[in-house]
């Protein structure tokens, strides 16, 4: 077993011993609910080796399994090799869910105890465990305990880095402006205040932005909405002195990070809005007032619909993201013909220094996936040292990368040809743009969600029996959260509507393990399209990301007349609005690249 992995069992289990549990779950969480957190909140890959953004590790005094989705089977198993791990499949068949593992493995252990931190699940998520384990054996489940204080010794603090504004000439409101747009929605509800957990919604409220969060420009903080009273928890070290005067301006008091606790036991107003499925257990649970009201929180719909000074800044940063890989896709097949030795790693360097040339570049919006062959079939592979391969003329390269700019977040996959594809490598490609092309031109009635969109894009890939287990597309924020919510597009039921302002990915995929994979992705915008005959409102997608996909990848006789015509429609659009920010070669390289399929 690896010694760090070894070494943090053992004393795992100590503490166990030591305060009397018989188990302990590490999420991937922090205390806001995040889905990339804080190096400090990084326990479950710590106790696991295993580094995915989606993932749960559960440790008994002799057992230890992980559980993770489909995107990350491949990347798991080979992380947790040479551990006591075993990898539990989520959502196939036969795997046992955490509480049912737990039941069997505890099943002669009288009086059973389970741990977790209260602040790394939410409400509803620890209320729901709760009873799993109740059901499974009578388990209790203590949320008081964050072990990792004890054995993690030389765990990450919590970062100290500055916060700074985001200027509303990209925000298109003003700070002052949202919270009455908050306050408006809470008194529809006949509600006094509200507590703002997640971070990209501080962040969106506040016309703020920082670095807590790797490629994503949060920080740590609470918002507490108290009639007319707004107060940002946070550590005061962050704010500088223009932050602190911005703040008082825009009518928001300023406490400590740490004293969240005290102002929710000592709030005063009638009642409280809570989102259950994103507040932590804890921090519910501190809550003392006449009436604790679970919903969703209203900046959640608020962040999602982009209005026009933002959608304008979003169109702005994909002409940007668009330049930068333009360049790159010259760049390669320049590369491949002379013969220059390409890695991974150098592509993603090379686009990195590409996109930093670009006007209001921030960072990345998560780090450069640059898989080349058998790779591209782990859906979230990352190039290490220990697996960066050479790039030769065969084969595919799939390249999924995103940008935060200051005028908007980008996300973009493309699938390339290194050399000739095979033919297998075409037809499955070419299966994936069908399905790519069939979301971009859904048409659908005011009232429809992502989940009954999602079978546009995996219907014909089932017609010919293939599958992919990751969602189809998930919402994006405004120099935020490359992942945002409420819609999103995939199997299992997301009931939010696909309304106007929203934008999201369309992206889907094959992967065939130990040969090649296949995505493509793209952004839209959800835009009006007009009545319908019976006078429904009706909306479409607007297609947002401007890069030409690879022609060497498609089997032409594979296509309708009317996708290649929407491809052929799409290069246009690429080529005229990309080219008059190129060189004259780079422009002859872009239009032979647009140029018709037939």
């Amino acid at each position: 077993m690896l010694p760090q992995i070894s070494q943090g069992l053992e004393a795992l289990r100590e503490a166990m011993s030591r305060e009397h549990i018989d188990a302990y779950i590490f999420p991937s969480a922090d205390a806001h609910n995040s889905e990339y957190t804080p190096e400090h909140w990084h326990g479950r890959e710590w106790i696991s080796g295993f580094n995915g953004s989606a993932g749960t590790a559960v440790v008994t005094m002799h057992e230890a399994a992980l559980w993770t989705d489909s995107r990350y089977f491949i990347a798991a198993a080979d992380a947790l090799e040479g551990t006591e791990f075993r990898l539990m499949k989520e959502r196939v068949s036969g795997t046992p869910t955490i509480s049912q593992w737990l039941g069997q493995v505890l099943a002669t252990v009288n009086g059973a105890t389970v741990g977790v931190d209260g602040y790394c699940y939410t409400y509803c998520e620890a209320e729901a465990l709760k009873s799993a384990l109740r059901h499974s054996g009578g388990i209790t489940l203590r949320t008081n305990l964050d072990i990792l204080n004890t054995i993690w010794h030389d765990r990450p603090a919590i970062p100290q880095d500055k916060v700074f504004i985001h200027p509303e000439q990209y925000a298109g409101i003003s700070c002052h402006e949202k919270l009455n747009l908050i306050r408006q929605a809470l008194k529809a509800r006949h509600v006094n205040g509200t507590l703002i957990s997640a971070l990209d919604e501080v962040a969106w409220t506040l016309n703020l932005r920082g670095s807590d969060v790797h490629c994503t420009p949060v920080f740590l903080a609470y918002l507490l909405i108290d009639g007319d009273k707004t107060t940002l928890f946070i550590d005061k070290n962050k704010l500088t002195p223009d932050i602190c005067d911005y703040l008082r301006r825009e009518g928001v008091d300023i406490d400590e990070y740490c004293n969240i606790e005290n102002a929710l036991a000592h709030y005063d107003s009638y009642n409280i809005l809570l989102d259950p499925d994103c507040i932590s257990h804890t921090l519910y649970n501190k809550v003392r007032c006449q009436e604790k009201i679970d919903g969703e929180s209203p900046v959640v719909w608020l962040k999602s619909q982009k209005n026009e000074t933002e959608i304008g800044c979003i169109r702005n940063a994909m002409i940007k993201d668009g330049i930068a890989l333009v360049r790159l896709m010259r760049w390669i097949e320049e590369a491949v013909a002379n013969g220059t030795t390409l890695t991974e790693i150098s592509i993603d360097e090379k686009l990195t220094a590409l996109k930093q040339q670009q006007p209001l570049f921030h960072s990345l919006s998560f780090d450069t996936i640059a898989a080349y062959g058998q790779h591209g079939a782990i859906v979230h592979y990352e190039a290490t040292p220990e697996t960066n391969v050479e790039v030769k003329p065969d084969g595919l390269l799939l390249l999924d990368c995103g940008t935060q700019y200051l005028d908007g977040t980008t996300d973009i996959t493309r699938t390339m040809a290194i050399g000739t594809p095979t033919d297998e490598e075409r037809h499955v490609c070419t299966l994936v743009m069908k399905a790519h092309v069939r979301l971009s031109r859904a048409r659908w009635i005011e009232g429809t969600c992502g989940t009954q969109l999602d079978v546009l894009a995996h219907g014909c890939l089932w017609d010919e029996g293939y599958h992919y287990g990751h969602g189809t597309g998930h919402g994006v924020g405004f120099f935020l959260c490359c992942h945002e919510g409420p819609q999103g597009i995939r199997m299992n039921h997301k009931p939010a509507e696909m309304v106007p302002g929203v934008v999201m990915s369309n992206e889907p995929g094959i992967y065939l393990e130990g040969k090649f994979g296949c995505r493509i992705e793209n952004l839209v915008l959800v835009v009006p399209d007009g009545k319908g005959v019976q006078g429904e409102n009706f909306y479409r997608f607007d297609t947002l990301t401007l890069c030409p996909y690879d022609r060497r990848i498609l089997d032409m006789s594979m296509l309708t007349a009317e996708e290649i015509a929407w491809i052929d429609a799409y290069h246009q659009q690429v080529y005229d609005t990309l080219s008059p920010y190129l060189t004259a070669d780079e422009c002859q390289w872009l239009r032979n690249a647009c140029r018709k399929l037939v």
